[in-house]
């Protein structure tokens, strides 16, 4: 089967239960080191529900990365532009990056926008961002390149997370990312991986654990990590200071619009 990332032929690695029903394959690439799923059939029926119900982890996953996301923002790009939230789930992530005061807007196919209305993104086909953030998704995608392309069509920075692959190729029972209870991951990147997109589009990859930025823009990856090392103590704190929340101003917008 040929890799879906950079078209390599790729092996079966292991055959596994998915929602506790299907024998699935899944194949690894040895050039680019992605693992996926064959043509996820069960995928219909993984989504059921937008957000899994053994996602308790929602919460904090959002107010985490709308912190990382702010300091990055704030002190490497344009803060004062416009952002886009891509698989923006509930709106979560969406409502406190305005919160903190960042233009941000939201767009899912998948889901219901809950708590962001009103800030829904409208695609005319030459709107632009400055930066399009991707968080929890790229394990979703079916077809990882043509979702990259529309993201990149969207902005020069895409902000996103995923676990990463370890070194060694995890045996199926010790990597709880596979997540074959739910049956939404189908896609899992390795370091090298996330270089052969780089390269494929001419961005830089920098990678903080397991938030990474494919980008044109160029900054050093030593300072970014230390400003998010702190992010929760200082970093974060003087970014929301420096900011004009855009909470009230919002409020103002969606009652008129009332």
């Amino acid at each position: 089967m040929k890799c879906k990332i950079c078209q390599s032929e790729s092996e079966i690695l292991f055959t596994e239960k998915v929602l506790d029903k299907y024998n699935v394959k899944y194949f690894h690439c040895r050039s680019c080191g992605f693992i996926f799923t064959e043509e996820p059939h069960w995928i219909e029926e993984s989504y059921s529900s937008a957000i899994n119900s053994s996602d308790t982890g929602i919460m904090d996953r959002n107010i985490h990365y709308s912190r990382l996301t702010s300091v990055l923002l704030y002190f490497f790009f344009d803060k004062h532009e416009k952002f886009l939230d891509y698989g923006g789930g509930y709106g979560i992530f969406t409502r406190l990056m305005r919160d903190v005061g960042f233009d941000f807007y939201w767009d899912d196919k998948f889901c219901e926008n809950i708590l962001a209305r009103g800030f829904e993104f409208i695609r005319s086909g030459q709107e632009k961002v400055k930066a399009v953030t991707a968080f929890e998704v790229f394990e979703h995608l079916i077809n990882p390149i043509e979702e990259i392309n529309k993201m990149l069509k969207l902005a020069d920075t895409i902000i996103f997370s995923t676990e990463l692959l370890p070194v060694e190729k995890p045996d199926p029972k010790d990597w709880w990312y596979y997540s074959f209870d739910h049956g939404q991951h189908v896609a899992f990147y390795s370091s090298k991986t996330l270089r052969f997109i780089a390269g494929k589009y001419q961005l830089n990859v920098f990678s903080f654990g397991s938030l990474h930025v494919l980008t044109k823009n160029k900054f050093n990856p030593l300072l970014a990590k230390l400003l998010l090392k702190f992010s929760r103590y200082g970093t974060f704190f003087f970014v929301k200071r420096n900011m004009k929340s855009l909470i009230w101003d919002d409020h103002i917008k969606l009652k008129a619009k009332a």
